[in-house]
């Protein structure tokens, strides 16, 4: 059975979600100012490892050839923007 699960996003560069086999992400938002990603998941599917990229407006990175963005979130009132790349649908 799916069910919606949301994960705080780490404030950090590069960094891992473990999350179910197959999830999808549906939405990147911030709640209470905290970024958090929400994927519509199977929890009977065995947890998989999932690279994520965090990226502010304006900074140049190398290191998202293969990534796909999932969304941009605002913070402290729209002083700070930051994007989400994380894996491709296929690779859910």
């Amino acid at each position: 059975m799916k069910t919606i699960y949301k994960y705080p996003i780490k404030a950090a560069d590069r960094f891992a979600l473990s999350m179910p086999q197959g999830a999808r992400v549906l939405t990147v938002q911030n709640q209470r100012e905290v970024p958090c990603l929400w994927a519509l998941v199977d929890p009977s599917e065995p947890e998989r490892l999932y690279e994520f990229a965090l990226v502010g407006t304006g900074h140049k990175r190398e290191d998202l050839d293969g990534m796909s963005y999932l969304g941009t979130v605002q913070l402290r009132g729209g002083d700070l923007i930051f994007h989400l790349f994380g894996p491709t649908e296929k690779e859910l």
